[in-house]
């Protein structure tokens, strides 16, 4: 391991001008820049620090000095049962889905080169609402497994729809795909509504609840099965990582270095699918995060392309901090992530309309 700075000579010079280290392990080589490295510290160290501090949160707020007895294993039988058998599961899943959320995100802001490029705005996110919305109140069932399995089915189908309609000539215009998707989501969004009035009171009630994005009544039984899947995800995400990086450079100069360019943005599309209809079957539909991690991501390491651990970490902080606010003001976090969506949402288009004028 080894750093250097622009100023180092020969082939060791470092384009952004950033000191940075140079990773030689056998099979894996990479340079990470001292500030990406830096910047991801801080994010992991403040998501630490947040989590144990709702950890002493709640209806019963539970001093410090308990909530680190709970975790070593030497509080009360009441205060272990509070802290880890309650806040820490719904901790764990805050961090887990802005995870989820924002590397989904940066794959698709990836593959669609366009910063609005995200499951939540180009109508994934409303297939898979609209797959475990049927499996819910058609099949009946409320089991994690089935409702993820009807997100990512439906997630995966509305994808192919909308990359079907963007399809122009042999490829995919990065702006038509997100005008389909919007369209696409706008004709979801209307079926799911006309799926809650056909049902009975109670069943849509309990869609609706489920519906505003919330992390009440998740538990360990929830928790361990999404984070098993998150991470066969997340290793299938890291394989098809170095063919999206070469994506970015257009489609001819990847497959003249020998990528299968469409056989690697179709497994993406899956896997960024899946990503996001595993914290909707699990937590119902969030969105925001995976807008905005990615772009939070780049302007914090001042960097561009696919950064999947800044990403990552920002997507987990974000979320976490949603959480808490939500549990401090009474209300679902999918409400908290729509409130401050939006107002992102309205910066970064007029960011983007200021940029192309």
């Amino acid at each position: 391991m080894s750093t250097y700075s622009r100023r180092s000579p020969g082939r060791d010079t470092f384009d952004h001008g950033y000191r940075a280290i140079v990773i030689r392990v056998p099979r894996v080589s990479g340079v990470v820049s001292v500030r990406v490295l830096a910047v991801c510290a801080t994010l992991a160290l403040l998501t630490l620090i947040l989590a144990i501090i709702s950890l002493t949160l709640g209806t019963y707020p539970v001093p410090l000095g308990d909530v680190v007895a709970a975790l070593t294993g030497t509080a009360s039988k009441q205060t272990h049962m509070l802290v880890l058998g309650w806040r820490l599961p719904r901790a764990l899943f805050a961090i887990a889905c802005g995870i989820a959320l924002a590397i989904s995100g940066a794959i698709f802001q990836t593959l669609t080169r366009n910063p609005l490029g995200s499951p939540d705005i180009i109508g994934f996110s409303s297939g898979s609402y609209t797959g475990a919305i049927l499996v819910m109140l058609l099949l009946g069932s409320t089991r994690y497994l089935d409702i993820a399995t009807g997100a990512i089915v439906g997630g995966i189908i509305t994808a192919a729809i909308v990359y079907l309609l963007a399809t122009v000539g042999g490829s995919v215009q990065s702006f038509r795909l997100i005008i389909m998707g919007i369209g696409v989501a706008a004709l979801l969004s209307s079926l799911n509504s006309a799926l809650m009035l056909s049902t009975s009171v109670d069943t849509a009630m309990l869609a609706a609840v489920w519906a505003a994005g919330s992390f009440n009544a998740l538990g360990h039984d929830q928790l361990w099965p999404m984070t098993a899947l998150l991470l066969i995800l997340l290793a299938a995400v890291i394989t098809l990582a170095p063919g999206l990086r070469q994506l970015e450079l257009g489609d001819a100069t990847a497959q003249s270095l020998g990528l299968r360019a469409n056989r690697t943005r179709a497994l993406a599309v899956v896997v960024g699918v899946a990503l996001t209809a595993l914290v909707t079957a699990a937590a119902g539909p969030i969105s925001f995060i995976a807008l905005a991690a990615p772009q939070i991501a780049r302007r914090l390491v001042r960097g561009s392309g696919l950064l999947l651990v800044p990403s990552a970490l920002v997507g987990a902080f974000s979320l976490l901090t949603s959480d808490v606010l939500a549990q401090r003001i009474g209300v679902p976090v999918g409400v908290v992530t729509v409130s401050l969506g939006g107002a992102y949402l309205a910066w970064l288009l007029i960011s983007e309309f200021r940029r192309r004028t």
